[in-house]
């Protein structure tokens, strides 16, 4: 899983344009206004709400952005979107998951299908490699919140199923449908985390060399700059050397 990690670092650290940034903001907006129309508009009585908001606020989105987002769920003349996985194989043959929010599904199954296939991979049928991710919530913490042993007890008693701990910080996976209570129990005892947010944990890993990697991210980054597209997942694994190269 290390590889896994590693990426999300390397995507943090190069950091993101304004164009980019507007657009990760515009995701963030839609998951929360999405959240908030399926069921309270108050995040205190929607876990789903909550953890959007909180993801948002890691994000560093505008409080007003935010606030627009709820509002706009409220309206009944909205967009209406639907929620969509897309499951196929990558460069390499690496699983990869593609979650979207769309209100044209033929659109968005058009361009992530075209993706695919332009990026040296192919789109399979929803189950396709669903069976080699696990479902799970992940919580992060910054590492000045605590030492190894004083995370790792606090989440053990908040119902966590693992922590893993570096120079980077605290990773810490809950169930699927305990990430909400382990979130707020965590908060208690360490204060806010700086995301809690559900995710497709790969249960098995394919090894790339620096031409594979640099196709897969090819493929990651254009699904990722569809304005449908929510989140990608891959579980493919690289060497540090590698992911310096990178």
């Amino acid at each position: 899983m290390a590889g896994h990690s590693k990426w999300a670092n390397i995507q943090h650290r190069k950091g993101r344009q304004d164009a980019a940034r507007s657009k990760l903001f515009s995701k963030l907006a839609k998951e929360i206004t999405v959240a908030a129309k399926m069921g309270d508009p108050d995040p205190d009585k929607n876990p789903r709400l909550r953890l959007a908001v909180k993801e948002a606020k890691s994000q560093s989105v505008p409080k007003d952005v935010i606030e627009r987002a709820i509002k706009k769920s409220l309206g009944g003349d909205g967009e209406n979107y639907d929620e969509i996985r897309y499951e196929g194989y990558g460069p390499g043959g690496v699983a990869v998951i593609v979650e979207a929010m769309t209100d044209n599904k033929n659109r968005t199954a058009s361009t992530v299908r075209s993706t695919f296939s332009k990026c040296g991979g192919n789109l399979g049928e929803t189950g396709s490699v669903g069976f080699m991710f696990d479902r799970k919530g992940q919580i992060l913490y910054p590492a000045s919140v605590g030492d190894e042993d004083t995370v790792m007890m606090a989440a053990i008693e908040a119902g966590a199923e693992d922590c893993e701990s570096s120079e980077d910080g605290h990773v810490i996976i809950t169930a699927d449908t305990d990430l909400n209570e382990v979130s707020n129990a965590l908060e208690a005892e360490l204060g806010e985390s700086e995301s809690a947010k559900l995710i497709w944990k790969p249960t098995t890993t394919t090894e790339l060399d620096l031409e594979g990697m640099q196709k897969l991210m090819r493929l990651i980054d254009t699904l990722e700059d569809d304005d449908d597209v929510q989140r990608v997942t891959a579980n493919f694994e690289a060497s540090d050397e590698v992911l310096e190269q990178l």
